[in-house]
C-alpha cells in the first residue's frame, strides 16, 4: 500500500505493531548461507547442547532483517531510510519462537542542512511470544516537509 505522509503528519508517541512471524530452521540456514556466518551458535545443534542456551539461536542480524521487513507494511514516497542506530540484541531467539515488532515515533527534528526535510526517529522493539524484548534499535527516516 502506498500512503504519502509528510514530516508534519508524524505524531510523537504514535505506534504501530506487526503481526507475528515464527522463526524457522530454514530461516537460520538460509541466512547463514547468504551471510557466510556459520558460527556454531547458529549451526551446530550438538555443540549448542553444551552451552548456556542449550539450543541453536537465530543470528541477531537475521532477527534485525526480518523485523525491518515486518515494519514495511506501507510505502511512503515522501520518506526514506537514513539508517539505524543503537541496535542491541537483548535476548536470544530460538527456532520456533514467534516475533512481533512495535514501532513508536520517538523523535522529530529539522534536518540540519536541508530545510525541506525533517528527521523522524522510530524506536523499533522486537518481542518474542512471551512478551520478552529480544531486539531494540532506532530507525531514522528523512521525511519531506509539506510546507517549507
Amino acid at each position: 500500500m502506498i500512503r504519502a505522509q509528510y514530516f508534519e503528519q508524524y505524531d510523537l508517541d504514535s505506534s504501530r505493531e506487526s503481526f507475528g512471524r515464527t522463526i524457522t530452521e530454514a530461516d537460520i540456514v538460509l541466512h547463514a548461507g547468504q551471510t557466510g556466518d556459520f558460527y556454531p551458535h547458529h549451526m551446530d545443534a550438538e555443540w549448542c547442547k553444551t552451552q548456556d542456551f542449550g539450543q541453536r539461536i537465530a543470528h541477531g542480524t537475521l532477527i534485525f532483517s526480518v523485523a525491518v521487513g515486518m515494519t514495511a507494511t506501507e510505502m511512503n514516497p515522501e520518506a526514506f531510510s537514513y539508517g539505524y542506530d543503537r541496535l542491541r540484541f537483548i535476548k536470544p531467539v530460538f527456532i520456533g519462537d514467534t516475533i512481533k515488532v512495535r514501532v513508536t515515533i520517538s523523535e522529530k527534528k529539522d534536518h540540519a542542512k536541508r530545510p525541506q526535510f525533517g528527521m523522524v526517529t522510530e524506536k523499533c522493539e522486537v518481542f518474542n511470544q512471551h512478551g520478552d524484548i529480544v531486539l531494540v534499535c532506532e530507525h531514522i527516516l528523512m521525511v519531506r516537509k509539506k510546507e517549507v
